[in-house]
């Protein structure tokens, strides 16, 4: 069996026609959901994108691998996807960025690793790295004749304007024919990590994904104004008043809604792009015969909050920060299923090891999904999804002084049950939202007395959460008078 792992930058959960979106079209991917299986409720573990990529690559929840944010370095002692298959004589190849900061306790001072958050997690065959500042596809589109050009030639255009390459030229596209050009020379039994970085800002797509979705189609962003914001709760009143982007990322202002619907509509055209380019590596994948062979797994690596709560980007204790797809389809996989229970970013290595013949590592803080992809139902699943956000600085300790707070209290963690949202942080007062009565959650209910015992309760669950997930690569085992027994790793 074949494994393809395929991840996108900054993909909205709700943001695909398998999901119900009112705009995005998505019939490649809709396509994999009908033959497979589509979790419609998946979330990442942490956000940003380093964080989320160590738990979705570690199978640990970041409390735990303490990659927290963009360069944090990843404790080189954590096992990792591409380890685990490899000891199962897997070559784990990979095309895009995995945002994995090295440990500088195992990396030569001078190494240049340590300058940049964009490093590659350890032991995947790097066949095209694509870090953010597109050096390998500049060069591409160099050789297409497209001359020399930075980022900013490409991007700076109006906000909805096309970009100056075709769409066969972009980014995304870039990725899938390195992919393509490399699938072409396999044999059976490859595993491969494709990850691409759109929808990912700048908000910008060639034609005709630039005009895909009409501005005037798009929802309305949900929730609260910046000002209503910041007078909920004082970590997001820092929050909301920090600069958006400048320049050609793209991101307008929250008070400009001619801006935002043109800027979500562009990112709805930018996703079709991705979808338009999978449909490319499925059709591959068929001529090959090998579309059945091979368990395709597609996610993001977190959300986009896209003007929601006038917010744009990932930082935050919402929910469309971490709410990203999971589509499954392969063999054994029950086709045309639909899971609304709640999945998790940590649940994929789990999944992953054991579709290759492997058993799931103990240090895995999530379970394989192989369950719900073979039909069953376990009934001891978990209710609620668990995710983090540190919001520390230690190069600017900007949070830090805004807030008075020493960087290792600058942190959240939220609980997203069916009906009550509980966040906690460290060392400020922490929110709760009646689901059910406030979906978009915009009214704190924490301290309101009637509401206590719901509130405890998602405290304590949190805490059971975390002790669940507890150090447990030895506590399984035992030193006896007959030596040492249980299974460690």
């Amino acid at each position: 069996m074949n494994l393809l792992l395929v991840t996108a930058d900054q993909w909205r959960g709700d943001s695909l026609g398998a999901a119900g979106h009112p705009c995005v079209r998505t019939p490649h991917l809709d396509r994999l959901a009908r033959e497979g299986v589509c979790f419609t409720r998946h979330f990442g573990q942490a956000t940003p994108c380093g964080p989320a990529r160590a738990s979705l690559l570690t199978g640990l929840y970041a409390f735990n691998h303490r990659s927290v944010t963009n360069g944090t370095p990843l404790d080189a002692r954590h096992g990792h996807l591409a380890r685990a298959l490899r000891a199962l004589g897997r070559a784990p190849a990979l095309f895009g960025h995995t945002d994995t900061s090295p440990d500088p306790r195992r990396t030569a001072p001078a190494d240049p690793r340590l300058r940049s958050y964009e490093g590659t997690a350890p032991e995947w065959d790097v066949v095209q790295p694509l870090p953010e500042d597109g050096g390998p596809w500049l060069a591409w589109l160099e050789e297409k004749g497209y001359g020399r050009l930075d980022l900013a030639d490409l991007y700076g255009g109006e906000l909805g304007a096309p970009a100056p390459f075709a769409a066969e030229h972009g980014e995304t596209a870039f990725l899938a024919e390195r992919f393509l050009a490399w699938l072409d020379r396999r044999e059976a039994g490859w595993c491969a990590h494709l990850s691409f970085i759109k929808p990912h800002p700048p908000l910008v797509a060639p034609a005709p994904f630039h005009a895909a979705v009409h501005p005037d189609d798009v929802p309305a962003p949900v929730g609260l104004t910046r000002a209503e914001l910041a007078d909920l709760h004082p970590y997001l009143a820092v929050l909301a008043a920090q600069p958006r982007a400048a320049g050609w990322w793209n991101k307008p202002a929250a008070d400009d809604p001619d801006g935002v619907r043109r800027a979500r509509a562009v990112y709805y055209g930018l996703i079709e792009q991705l979808d338009a380019e999978l449909g490319r590596i499925v059709a591959a994948l068929e001529a090959r015969g090998e579309l059945d062979d091979t368990l395709v797994v597609v996610t993001a690596d977190h959300g986009e909050m896209l003007g929601d709560h006038g917010l744009w980007g990932k930082a935050g204790c919402f929910p469309q920060a971490f709410h990203v797809p999971l589509v499954v389809r392969g063999p054994g996989v029950t086709p045309g299923r639909r899971v609304d229970a709640v999945t998790e970013h940590v649940d994929l290595l789990p999944t992953l090891v054991e579709a290759a013949g492997g058993a799931v590592p103990l240090q895995a803080d999530g379970r394989s999904l192989a369950p719900w992809l073979g039909g069953e139902t376990p009934l001891d699943w978990r209710r609620a999804a668990f995710v983090e956000h540190d919001f520390r600085d230690v190069e600017t300790t900007t949070f830090e002084r805004a807030l008075g707070l020493g960087s290792d209290h600058c942190q959240l963690a939220a609980l997203f049950a069916d009906d009550l949202a509980y966040v906690h942080f460290n060392g400020l007062p922490p929110l709760a939202f009646d689901l059910a009565l406030d979906p978009e959650m915009t009214r704190d209910v924490a301290a309101e007395r009637a509401r206590a015992p719901e509130v405890l309760e998602a405290a304590q669950a949190m805490l059971t959460r975390r002790m669940d997930a507890a150090e447990r690569r030895l506590t399984a085992s035992k030193l006896t008078a007959a030596g040492v027994i249980g299974r460690f790793e």
